[in-house]
């Protein structure tokens, strides 16, 4: 895995994006249904450009509108049969609205702190148990 908060190091036109979200004081999270509690993310769709997709996927996700949203970096897996590339982005939210859908979630989940032992915390997906996660809020820190 590489990580890097340059302008789009790895590719210009990334197919996926992750967003971490903030809603007032607390983090916005979504209860993934097979994966367990993680910032909203998905895939780019056609015609479609990455920071659009970022706040259709929060949409689709939580419920919620994006007030503000800006880049943050970029990381890049290699796979045993294909390398993902994610835009990450920090959001601001206006709102979070009930819906009916939440698409491939349980829909938002509001936490005031993030756990120090979220590696070890069965609730969390495994997206949330890298660095990227670690070094990604300490670029929020020093950007916000």
């Amino acid at each position: 895995m590489q990580l890097s908060f340059d302008n789009h190091p790895f590719s210009k036109s990334p197919k996926h994006v992750w967003i971490v979200c903030r809603y007032n004081d607390y983090w916005l999270l979504t209860d993934h249904i097979g994966r367990g509690l993680e910032f909203p993310g998905g895939k780019v769709e056609a015609g479609e450009a990455p920071i659009e997709a970022a706040i259709r996927e929060v949409k689709e996700e939580t419920g919620a509108t994006v007030q503000s949203i800006q880049y943050i970096g970029q990381y890049k897996v290699n796979g045993k049969t294909d390398t993902i590339i994610k835009n990450i982005y920090y959001a601001d939210i206006f709102s979070v609205d009930e819906q009916v859908e939440y698409y491939e979630t349980n829909g938002p989940v509001l936490i005031k702190k993030l756990p120090d032992n979220i590696k070890s915390d069965e609730r969390f997906s495994f997206i949330m148990k890298d660095d990227v996660l670690k070094y990604s809020l300490m670029k929020i820190n020093e950007e916000i």
